[in-house]
């Protein structure tokens, strides 16, 4: 199968989606663990709330594989995203809900994790950099603008309940403060809907590593509560009716980023 879907389009704005991918390799399935097998950490249906963007000229990656393949929303050095809390890997070991994810709580070898890496995370980036390249050369900046979904309750990462819009800007260091405050904007003018910026979440790997806005590479991440679009529990079904509350605010939110320009190319 291949890595990822992609529909590129010619607008400054690319949707990544990396953790809506549900196929594991028959040959890592089969050690999974049961509460592994259900994959319930996926973000569900994230994909199908972006399939708005491409008919809009915007450019749509998603990634096809299970997260519990590999996290390409990790550093692969290791480095954790959030120093001092509980951070995933970039081949997990665990569910969100802190059950083994391999039988007789197996762990991996370096070269099992490396050989991932060449097979599924690198080439996904390369990917990724070429679209992100080929948008800069035509319009000068690219803003990313990178996917997220969670349960609103998960006690292994954060006490209580999660906003349903969580922006995350690594503090503003990923992006421009003018592109930053038009993302807030709308989330906070969006009714129904509780937000914070730079909270919990503040933008993963992707995020972080592509964000370069002195380039006129602008990045930013939506982590938004399952709660917001979706039945939590399994089977993870789709709410239709909350659905498309929250898919009417993604679809703002994609037209104001995209037509986002920086004010002069110094100040990008």
């Amino acid at each position: 199968m291949l890595l990822w879907d992609l529909q590129s389009g010619d607008s400054p704005l690319l949707v990544n989606v990396p953790h809506a991918g549900r196929f594991v390799p028959d040959a890592i399935r089969l050690r999974f663990t049961p509460a592994a097998e259900a994959l319930a950490d996926t973000d569900w249906h994230v994909e199908q709330l972006a399939r708005v963007a491409p008919s809009m000229g915007v450019t749509l990656l998603v990634a096809t594989h299970s997260r519990y393949v590999v996290d390409v929303n990790r550093d692969p050095s290791g480095r954790a995203l959030y120093a001092g809390a509980d951070n995933t890997e970039l081949c997990p070991l665990r569910t969100f809900a802190n059950e083994a994810i391999y039988r007789d709580g197996a762990g991996l070898s370096a070269s099992e994790i490396a050989a991932r890496r060449a097979v599924y995370f690198d080439p996904y980036h390369e990917r990724l950099r070429r679209e992100l390249a080929r948008l800069h050369a035509l319009h000068g900046h690219v803003v990313l603008f990178d996917l997220h979904s969670i349960k609103s309750r998960v006690p292994r990462f954060f006490e209580g309940r999660l906003p349903d819009l969580n922006l995350g800007t690594a503090s503003g260091a990923s992006c421009s403060a003018s592109l930053r405050e038009a993302a807030l904007h709308l989330c906070a003018d969006a009714t129904g809907f509780t937000h914070v910026a730079d909270g919990r979440f503040k933008g993963g790997y992707i995020t972080r590593h592509y964000g370069s806005p002195q380039s006129g590479f602008h990045a930013l991440q939506l982590e938004t509560a399952q709660s917001a679009y979706m039945d939590e529990e399994p089977p993870f079904p789709w709410d239709g009716s909350r659905a498309s509350r929250f898919a009417a605010l993604l679809e703002r939110l994609l037209v104001a980023l995209s037509e986002w320009r920086p004010a002069s190319r110094s100040s990008s």
